[in-house]
């Protein structure tokens, strides 16, 4: 009998450790999204006192995405030396920029990740004080010799403001926001896109430097 039952054991035992359903089977990970997307990876950076964390400064950036999109977009904020750094890594194609602290009004904003060479470029460019139709110039020459890709196809920029004394930096929570939306389509020009060169009505959409490397659909409700 105790022979009987030995071999019984064994293997029940046998079959639990080969069953690729049962023991060997990793839990779901309750950090990923629900849509099965992968989370976004929060950075450890150190923040001035003045300066919101990181916590915070993702919050508020992320109001600039689109609902369905926020839990993993990549965010850049601002560290205790007010240095633009990812403060979270993200796994979609959104790149969202947080408030500069520097700056009188509140002001964030979500792009495409092609548009980051542009983006990082013209950071860069006023970083060293060019403006104006010199940076757009400088921009330009850049695009064409080849040092400055910009996209290949359209690609959309979110910008969301307000007046800085209705953002509460304690809460996150922001009053009398406006959005705006952009879309990039570089050398787009009217006969491309059937679009007008201005707005003349509100919500209309209309094309912007048409014809350059950053022409632009904007939509102002």
């Amino acid at each position: 009998m105790k022979l009987i039952l030995l071999f019984v054991s064994t293997a029940i035992l046998f079959w639990e450790c080969n069953n690729p359903n049962q023991a060997n089977t990793p839990k779901a990970d309750s950090s990923t999204v629900k849509t099965g997307t992968p989370p976004a990876k929060l950075e450890t950076l150190p923040f001035k006192s003045d300066v919101p964390d990181a916590a915070m400064q993702i919050k508020l950036a992320l109001l600039a995405a689109p609902p369905e999109k926020r839990d993993s977009c990549t965010v850049l904020g601002y560290d205790a030396d007010s240095t633009l750094a990812i403060i979270r890594k993200g796994t979609n194609e959104l790149i969202c920029l947080a408030d500069n602290p520097r700056d009188t009004n509140f002001s964030v904003a979500c792009y495409n990740k092609d548009l980051e060479p542009f983006m990082q470029r013209s950071r860069e460019l006023r970083k060293e004080g060019t403006k104006g139709q010199q940076l757009f110039d400088e921009r330009a020459k850049e695009v064409k010799e080849g040092t400055l890709k910009m996209p290949d196809g359209p690609a959309a920029l979110y910008v969301y403001s307000a007046s800085s004394k209705d953002v509460n930096h304690k809460t996150g929570e922001v009053k009398n926001g406006y959005m705006r939306y952009v879309i990039y389509i570089p050398f787009a020009t009217v006969a491309s896109t059937g679009l007008p060169t201005t707005q003349s009505a509100p919500g209309m959409p209309w094309i912007m430097d048409a014809g350059t490397y950053r022409a632009h659909v904007m939509i102002n409700p």
